[in-house]
């Protein structure tokens, strides 16, 4: 069974959290990346719009493991 699967299985959450941080990891890395390619004129427009889009795509990611790491609970 996949973490997703049983996202509240002590094991999966860790490998939940683990992939959250390797994320949060490559999310930081290209906000980085980003913020030094708009500091001077980029030389490939093309390059930092695909950077923004994996940021965008990652943050997508990154919500989605949260939600299931912390699920909304209605009493």
């Amino acid at each position: 069974m996949d973490a997703i699967d049983n996202p509240t299985d002590p094991a999966n959450c860790s490998s939940l959290r683990d992939e959250l941080e390797r994320l949060l990891r490559e999310h930081r890395d290209l906000d980085e990346t980003i913020a030094e390619m708009r500091v001077s004129p980029p030389e490939d427009e093309l390059l930092l719009r695909r950077l923004k889009k994996r940021k965008l795509l990652l943050k997508d990611s990154i919500v989605a493991l949260e939600r299931q790491l912390d699920p909304d609970e209605y009493a």
